[in-house]
């Protein structure tokens, strides 16, 4: 029985012993291999690893990119304007053994990390202007963007882009990555996540983008005006234009139809000139002559000439 008890405490020690010992590393992970809190080695590839139990602690460190989100800060730029920068960056651990003992656990990393990256953001922040920080080219501002530019100085409108905001958040990670590089980790990536200005300037940017947007509407106003003046022009002058041409054709038109009647009239004439005249008088007896009508002529006028031989009842 006592052999037995024996067997059964040694069992449990080599099962406790096996399991103490024995540990998985993931693929997305590296351990440092620690024996009386001194490095002893490290585990870089994945699989079942073992150490001396209690001897020897196993310190798990990822090595995936990992997500430094940096806390807003004002800060004020080289035109001496204030704005609210909000920064991200992506980061991993190259060598854990000089990570262990430059740092230590991961949880202090980030404190490592807002240390170097939030001075450099800084740095590049007040060494250019704002409009620097904002925009990346030199393109055009369309009727959505206007405003962006630097509201405090009228040259901005006409400043030509010479750094920009993708060289800065390179020139942030140029700064900052040989910082971290001494800690064990590689800085991958800083990018420039926000930028808003604080709330007086805030105000004083809003009220110009307003007058901006009013500006532009009162162009686009102005515009049209102008161009349907231009038309209203171009119709009154193509309406005179018609009428012209139809009051020339209409005069072309009666005055082949006088000379026409004309030589109708003529040819009348010369067949019977006695009667052309006797008509014509009698046209001119119908307008002047009334019931009402009092004329004096004498006796031997022409006016009367087909009235003196006149006898009642023929």
């Amino acid at each position: 029985m006592k052999s037995k008890g024996i067997v059964i405490v040694v069992v449990i020690l080599v099962l406790f012993l096996a399991f103490a010992s024995a540990f998985v590393v993931d693929e997305t992970q590296q351990v440092v291999i620690t024996r009386f809190d001194k490095v002893n080695r490290t585990i870089t590839s994945p699989g079942l690893k073992f150490k001396l139990p209690i001897i020897e602690k196993a310190i798990f460190y990822p090595r995936n990119l990992q997500e430094w989100d940096g806390d807003p800060g004002q800060i004020p730029t080289k035109d001496k304007t204030y704005i609210w920068v909000d920064t991200f960056a992506r980061w991993k651990i190259v060598n854990p053994e000089v990570f262990f003992k430059s740092i230590g656990y991961l949880v202090r990393a980030k404190n490592r990390l807002d240390e170097i990256i939030d001075p450099a953001v800084r740095d590049m922040i007040t060494s250019n202007r704002l409009i620097e920080a904002v925009r990346n080219s030199n393109r055009e501002l369309d009727t959505f963007e206007v405003g962006l530019e630097d509201f405090r100085d009228d040259e901005a409108r006409t400043y030509m882009i010479s750094i920009g905001r993708e060289q800065i958040s390179k020139h942030i990670l140029e700064e900052a990555k040989p910082k971290l590089a001494k800690f064990g980790i590689e800085l991958v990536d800083v990018k420039i996540k926000r930028i808003n200005y604080v709330r007086e300037v805030r105000e004083s940017v809003y009220s110009r983008m307003i007058a901006e947007r009013k500006q532009i509407a009162e162009k686009f106003r102005s515009e049209g005006k102008g161009e349907a003046r231009k038309i209203l022009g171009e119709k009154e002058r193509d309406l005179k234009k018609i009428l012209s041409e139809a009051y020339r054709r209409s005069q072309e038109i009666k005055g082949k139809a006088d000379a026409e009647a004309t030589k109708i009239y003529a040819k009348a004439y010369n067949i019977d000139p006695e009667f052309y005249s006797f008509v014509k008088t009698l046209e001119v007896y119908g307008k002047s002559l009334g019931k009402d009508s009092s004329l004096v002529f004498s006796t031997d006028s022409e006016f009367l000439k087909y009235l003196k031989n006149y006898k009642a009842g023929r």
